[in-house]
């Protein structure tokens, strides 16, 4: 079976064993100071494809292409849904899949955002008559 290099990191990444627990604290160096255990799977979510399966990619609501990646299964469900298929994957694997794609950005455990509410322009017609009463 062969596999592609961004598939060799990722199946390495995740074979690793954990590094032990430091008493010491020091801030991650990508950005993510909250999580600084980097070496524990995440839940991915993930789309079926005919090759098996494969990361999905989302927007920022600035419009930036990032991939999610969640602490616990919980969090993706809360996030996007019981029915979202996901794989565990630590964090530098997450990267070297994502890079092929072009994307750089990966947030963990985003919150739910959506698109802000557009107010309805002051002389248009309501749809429904508005009643007496």
């Amino acid at each position: 079976m062969s596999r592609t290099p961004a598939e060799a990191a990722a199946v390495a990444a995740v074979a690793r064993p954990a590094a032990p627990a430091s008493t010491e604290s020091h801030p991650a160096d990508d950005g993510e100071p909250s999580h600084p255990d980097r070496e524990e799977p995440l839940y991915v979510p993930v789309r079926p494809c005919p090759g098996g399966f494969s990361l999905r990619v989302y927007r920022t609501p600035l419009d930036t292409r990032t991939v999610v990646a969640f602490t616990s299964r919980r969090r993706l469900a809360d996030c996007l849904g019981q029915a979202v298929p996901s794989v565990r994957l630590a964090l530098p694997a997450v990267r070297s899949l994502a890079a092929p794609l072009g994307v750089t950005l990966v947030s963990v455990d985003p919150q739910l955002t959506a698109p802000p509410v557009r107010p309805a322009p002051e002389d248009t017609v309501p749809l429904l008559p508005t009643f007496p009463g």
